[in-house]
């Protein structure tokens, strides 16, 4: 299907399920859920506007910030100790069940794998550690590295040069809407990993080529 000679993936909700911050928040909050929700949704919200006003800060920063406005919307104090001890659950997120074995297969493909995340480096670290896919991936790529975040196209042009691929020789896995249609938008093969929690966002088109298991990426894209 592709001429990929490189992969890239995802980290949150593509290789760590984010839905295990609600655990952490079950322990402090009455209810849980919506708490969750509100976090989840503001954090990618202040990315977004980071982004159109010059205000980049780390992604982990402004993940603090949207659970302090998640707690806050929603009426719930705690000390500040107990908002770090949830923040922290950003770095022992669970990994997918097929995320081993996609990217196993894909190395076996000859494929170098990179990570391309908002994440800062700290927090691919102890993700790329906890859940022990270290051996399958050259590197991680933060947008920490160009001070913007995606779906900016200047993040999949600057992933091109970190890895030393042309950009339309890369394709760029996901489980995020805005993410696939950022890579495709700056050049890349946009692989929509659809995990069946949500639809596509179709108002701006359609993925490249959609899988529902990290093991499909590499037949999927004729890498076999």
């Amino acid at each position: 299907m592709t001429s990929a000679e490189t992969v890239t993936v995802d980290s949150y909700s593509t290789l760590v399920d984010v839905e295990a911050v609600e655990s952490a928040l079950a322990d402090a909050v009455d209810d849980p859920e919506p708490v969750s929700n509100h976090w989840r949704s503001r954090s990618l919200l202040y990315t977004a506007v980071a982004d159109e006003i010059d205000a980049y800060d780390t992604f982990y920063a402004l993940n603090r910030a949207a659970l302090e406005h998640a707690l806050a919307a929603h009426g719930v104090d705690l000390p500040e100790s107990e908002r770090e001890a949830i923040l922290e659950t950003y770095h022992e997120l669970a990994v997918f069940d097929d995320v081993e074995a996609g990217l196993r297969a894909l190395g076996e493909a000859g494929v170098d794998v990179y990570v391309l995340s908002n994440g800062n480096p700290a927090m691919l670290e102890s993700m790329v550690d906890h859940a022990g896919i270290g051996e399958y991936i050259e590197d991680t790529i933060s947008a920490d590295e160009v001070g913007t975040f995606k779906p900016a196209t200047e993040l999949y042009r600057h992933a091109a040069a970190r890895t030393g691929t042309p950009v339309d020789r890369i394709a760029h896995v996901s489980a995020l809407f805005y993410d696939v249609l950022g890579a495709s938008h700056a050049g890349m093969t946009g692989v929509w990993l659809d995990r069946g929690s949500v639809p596509w966002d179709d108002f701006a088109g359609d993925p490249d080529a959609v899988v529902s298991d990290l093991r499909e990426v590499g037949p999927t894209l004729g890498l076999t």
